[in-house]
């Protein structure tokens, strides 16, 4: 029995070593190799191919889509945008709070990705952005008390509502959620089960079925691998720490 003590000392050590040693390892492998090793999740919506002469050389760019900065109303009545959080990763997806059928679902999965990011230490990576596709009726109370229901912390996760056609708008032609066409008048509406992630350069980086939970696991670890994905212009932290110092 004395022996049980220091049994449960020798797991608890471990348990510490392997929290701090998994993230670091995986830091470090995304950081040092970059996508030769770690799966970088791809750009959407390629807009235009830019040529470019480099050395010489005839080359061919693909210029990709980048989400508009945009103003509207979040649960707490205030005037938020985009570019409030911009060195987050944006977590998008759609809902209204009178919703009897897939938006339960949602939140709850979305209510998991918050606390997958929800410490101190990383409540700054992401900010989620649930636009209300009913805004006339879900109006800043409704949102208010919506959130209270689920615990949802307005620090980095934004319920929003507004003008229905410029959320409308934003659903197909800035995050192209929704392929049917339409102009947010009275009788149009979009209903979809789709998550979007957009990194810190607001580039569209991935679309996710919010009702699989095996779908939103990969999300966060996705925006995970986004968060510390290597800068190609900033040196490993390898060779950062080992440098001369020149």
């Amino acid at each position: 029995s004395l022996l049980k003590p220091c049994t449960v000392r020798k797991k608890a050590l471990l348990g510490v070593a392997l929290a701090i040693l998994v993230p670091l390892t995986g830091y470090l492998i995304v950081d040092h190799y970059g996508k030769n090793v770690v799966h970088i999740p791809p750009y959407f919506i390629a807009e235009k191919v830019d040529t470019v002469i480099r050395d010489g050389k005839m080359t061919f760019d693909t210029v990709y889509h980048q989400v508009k900065d945009f103003t509207l109303t979040n649960q707490l009545g205030e005037k938020v945008k985009p570019a409030d959080v911009r060195n987050r990763i944006l977590v998008v997806d759609f809902f209204f709070t009178s919703c009897p059928s897939i938006c339960p679902t949602l939140t709850a999965h979305m209510k998991m990705v918050q606390e997958a990011f929800g410490n101190a230490k990383n409540d700054s990576v992401i900010q989620i952005l649930s636009f209300s596709v009913d805004p006339e009726r879900d109006t800043v109370q409704t949102l208010k008390k919506y959130a209270d229901k689920h615990n949802i912390d307005p620090k980095n996760w934004w319920l929003l509502t507004g003008s229905k056609k410029e959320i409308y708008d934003l659903a197909r032609n800035e995050f192209f959620v929704n392929a049917v066409q339409g102009n947010g008048g009275p009788d149009d509406f979009i209903h979809t089960e789709k998550f979007v992630i957009i990194d810190k350069d607001r580039h569209i980086r991935g679309y996710y079925n919010g009702l699989d939970t095996n779908e939103v696991r990969r999300m966060v670890n996705d925006i995970a691998v986004l968060h510390i994905a290597k800068d190609k212009k900033r040196p490993g932290l390898l060779k950062r720490l080992f440098s001369s110092g020149n």
